[in-house]
């Protein structure tokens, strides 16, 4: 027996509906406890360049980067350049969220957001629940200055500001927790 006319078309409708309403979002959720925006940062010391909270994201040429890295001498620092695009990106801010909360108060984390829109960088931020901050360089010319090319890459600084460790490509929790044991291991 054929439907109704009528039928066919509330429900062509409705389908179409849900699937504007799937493609408005990235489909990731929030994780709990993310902070929201304009939330405090958990900064291990402080900068005159170093944002205080999460989602300020100012943005850094690289001048301002060498800049910023010198304000934090005396400090270990963990380095991240990602992308709210980019998959591997998304792999690790998990594990990035779980070290920044271990030893956030000994380190200071720091993300660099590359080749992005601000809204697009603050919306990752809060779904992965990052609590350090992050600056902005649209462009990549901080990552591209340091000779890497792609993303995600994370640096581990030692207190005297050596860089000491590198990964480039998405970091697993134990090479992340090794590398910042490495710089802790440099701290006063």
């Amino acid at each position: 027996m054929p439907r109704p006319r009528a039928i066919v078309l509330t429900g062509t409708i409705w389908g179409v509906l849900m699937l504007l309403a799937a493609c408005t979002g990235d489909g990731e959720p929030t994780l709990p406890g993310a902070p929201s925006a304009g939330a405090p940062a958990r900064n291990a010391t402080t900068a005159p360049l170093l944002p205080t909270t999460v989602d300020a994201l100012p943005e850094l040429d690289p001048a301002g980067y060498q800049q910023l890295l010198e304000q934090l001498e005396g400090t270990p620092v963990v380095v991240n350049f990602w992308g709210s695009w980019c998959g591997p990106c998304k792999d690790e801010a998990p594990d990035l969220r779980a070290a920044g909360e271990r030893y956030g108060d000994r380190v200071q984390f720091l993300g660099v957001d590359i080749l992005d829109e601000r809204t697009s960088a603050a919306a990752f931020i809060e779904r992965a629940g990052w609590t350090y901050p992050s600056v902005s360089n649209p462009n990549g010319d901080v990552r591209d200055s340091l000779g890497f090319l792609g993303q995600p890459i994370t640096l581990f600084y030692d207190s005297s500001g050596e860089l000491v460790h590198q990964r480039q490509g998405a970091i697993g929790p134990d090479e992340l927790r090794d590398g910042i044991e490495l710089i802790l291991a440099s701290a006063p």
